[in-house]
Order: C-alpha cells, then sequence, then structure tokens
C-alpha cells in the first residue's frame, strides 16, 4: 500500500470511509475522472440507482485496472448522487456492491447530493484518485 489510512479516535469509529489518507507520493498519483453508470455504448444501465452505482464502481476500477492499479490504492472516492434519501434508503444494498468491486478497503471519501449529473438519467457519478505503487 502507497499510503496510511488516518482515523483519529478523537473522531469515533468510521463506517465505511476514512477520514485521511497519508501519502508520500512515492507511487503513481491516478486521477479518474468522474464515472457515471455508463456502458460501453455509453448508454445508461438502467433506472436502477444501485445498478447504475455498480457500474460507476466497475467503471472507477476499470480505469484503475488499465494503469495497473488494485482496488486497494484507491486513496479517495467522491459520490455524487441525484437523491441522498435514495442512497440512504438502499444502503445495504450500496454496501453489498461496493464490498465487490473494493472488498473492506475503505479510502477517503465524500457523498454529495447535486441536481444533475451530465445524463440526465444518470443517479450517481464516482470519481476517484489513486496511489499507484507498480
Amino acid at each position: 500500500m502507497a499510503f496510511k489510512l488516518i482515523n483519529p479516535e478523537t473522531l469515533g469509529p468510521t463506517r465505511g470511509y476514512s477520514n485521511g489518507v497519508l501519502t508520500d507520493a512515492g507511487g503513481r498519483l491516478l486521477f479518474v475522472a468522474g464515472q457515471i453508470g455508463w456502458d460501453e455504448n455509453q448508454k445508461i444501465v438502467g433506472e436502477d440507482f444501485v445498478e447504475q452505482f455498480d457500474r460507476a464502481l466497475a467503471n472507477i476500477m476499470a480505469v484503475v485496472s488499465e494503469a495497473g492499479g488494485q482496488p486497494d490504492e484507491i486513496a479517495r472516492l467522491v459520490i455524487y448522487v441525484t437523491n441522498k434519501s435514495e442512497y440512504v434508503q438502499r444502503r445495504q444494498e450500496v454496501g453489498l456492491t461496493y464490498r465487490r468491486h473494493l472488498g473492506k478497503h475503505f479510502p477517503a471519501m465524500v457523498l454529495v447530493e447535486v441536481k444533475s449529473l451530465l445524463d440526465d438519467a444518470a443517479k450517481v457519478e464516482i470519481e476517484a484518485i489513486a496511489v499507484l505503487n507498480s
């Protein structure tokens, strides 16, 4: 791992994220553009939030893998959603989907509710920063 997760006890226990990620940037930095639930034809995979979340994460991992990276080299995720309530209501399903792609690796994360995304049908967009050792 090219970085150390920072979680001060004074902030309480974390659940599904880390408060900070420390790196000496000894690896290569990969900035992954926002990915929505598009398939290879740049069409939204479906109307379901979790399905779109799954595809957006798969798209993130495709970029990280193409650069020679692994899930545990992701240092930061920014998740944009058009409906925070839908995210909260489906958090358990989102968590299962997340773990399928990133396992139990929880980088620094932020969740932001926005009015809309690039594709009008998109419900979620995810961007990432990774520190690659290879």
